[in-house]
């Protein structure tokens, strides 16, 4: 009997339970929840321009995306989810909202600049600047600026005269951006902002000017509205069926397959744990989509050891020792795996490039439960399985659920 790899085993198994009893609860409180989870409401708008005759860009669109993030953070919504979708599209998901109605109306407002004075009266508009005509520069210290044109220079040059010397306010909606002094009478109908601004700085107020200029409508395409009461009732359900699940699982392996069946079960035990630390550090949003993805790595960590165990009990039926099984098992299996999680991985990859939404998330998701899977069930379960046959505590084929009447002479 080895002494020294029977207490590897047992360290290394008591290692990764310590890691996971410690660190689990923090994990499933902090993993964010969508909104099938949690409740709230999913939109999808279509964006056009207000102004006939123009085009949405990718900037604006972008532009329109950050606005609506703002406007959601302004309500105090909890990390809401904005993202664009094609040319002319931006998805919108949060969750945990109860004035719904409300929310919905503030979001879809086009975004509003202006150029307010000290006394906060609206000298300016988005519509009085040319489309596209805040760009970037830098003076001669290399210091970020914003050069912007305006359409009718008399009126610009009304506006500077009026507030010579004294602060022009640029806000978007009700957020002030910045508040640049004016410094002379400006006729031509062109301007620099400068200050000490910051380069993403200087880039904000460009890219919210040619917003302004070009101020998006936004059109409900699609909306899902999720109850909170329901969305916890999801969340409790699903997590009750997958401890019911995972208790029969466990059950099965440790009966049909003995010793590699208790192997299984710590390393899906383990893989849990690990989807869990991969969910929180990425700071994904964890759907039903999700969960189905991960239950279904669950079936696939399951069925790898299910392939590796039968090939090692079949090479234990032919007469070969315990290591001598375990050592052909293992390696004529991992190629059957290896292909049909390859496969997997290339079906989840093209669902994630040709999907949207949660399709996307489901795909994603799936992807990491395999790569998980792998790590754990094949690699780290052949490892722990190596340490108890080496150490010879596991000298008998019953050990593997094979009877000695099954066993053929060599």
């Amino acid at each position: 009997m080895d002494i020294k790899r029977i207490v590897a085993f047992f360290v290394s198994v008591a290692i990764v339970f310590a890691a996971a009893i410690w660190t689990s609860p923090h994990l499933v409180s902090n993993i964010k929840l969508g909104l099938d989870l949690k409740g709230g409401f999913e939109i999808l708008y279509v964006a056009e321009p207000v102004e006939p005759g123009q085009q949405v860009t990718k900037e604006s669109l972008l532009e329109t995306a950050r606005s609506i993030e703002q406007r959601a953070n302004a309500q105090k919504v909890s990390e809401p989810e904005v993202t664009t979708e094609g040319k002319d599209r931006i998805r919108v998901r949060l969750a945990g909202i109860e004035n719904e109605a409300e929310v919905r109306e503030i979001l879809k407002k086009p975004a509003e600049l202006s150029f307010r004075g000290p006394d906060g009266t609206k000298e300016m508009v988005g519509s009085d600047f040319e489309v596209g005509a805040a760009k970037l520069g830098f003076d001669e210290a290399n210091r970020p600026l914003v050069n912007i044109k305006v359409k009718d220079p008399e009126k610009f040059r009304q506006v500077t005269q009026k507030l010579l010397g004294k602060p022009l306010a640029i806000y978007l909606d009700e957020v002030e951006l910045s508040a640049p002094i004016v410094r002379q009478v400006l006729t031509d109908g062109t301007a620099t902002i400068s200050g000490n601004y910051t380069y993403e700085e200087a880039k904000k107020i460009a890219d919210t000017i040619n917003l302004g200029a070009l101020p998006l409508k936004l059109t409900e395409k699609y909306t899902q509205s999720v109850g909170a009461s329901l969305g916890q009732l999801s969340l409790q359900q699903t997590v009750k069926a997958s401890i019911i699940a995972s208790i029969l699982i466990v059950l099965f392996m440790i009966v049909y397959y003995r010793v590699p069946g208790l192997v299984a079960s710590i390393t899906i035990v383990t893989f849990i744990w690990l989807m869990l630390l991969v969910t929180y550090l990425m700071k994904a949003t964890l759907t039903l989509p999700g969960i189905a993805a991960f239950v279904l790595g669950v079936g696939m960590a399951v069925d790898a050891n299910i392939i590796t165990y039968e090939r090692i009990r079949e090479e234990l039926r032919s007469g070969k020792s315990i290591m001598s099984s375990l050592k052909a098992g293992s390696r004529h299996s991992f190629r059957t795996i290896l292909d049909a999680n390859l496969t997997t991985i290339l079906a989840g990859a093209v669902l994630y490039f040709l999907g949207t939404g949660a399709i996307q998330g489901f795909a994603l998701t799936l992807i990491f439960t395999i790569l998980v899977s792998v790590l754990t069930n094949v690699f780290f379960s052949r490892w722990l399985l190596t340490l108890l046959v080496r150490s010879n505590i596991v000298k008998k084929p019953a050990y593997f659920g094979v009877k000695e009447s099954e066993i053929n002479a060599l």
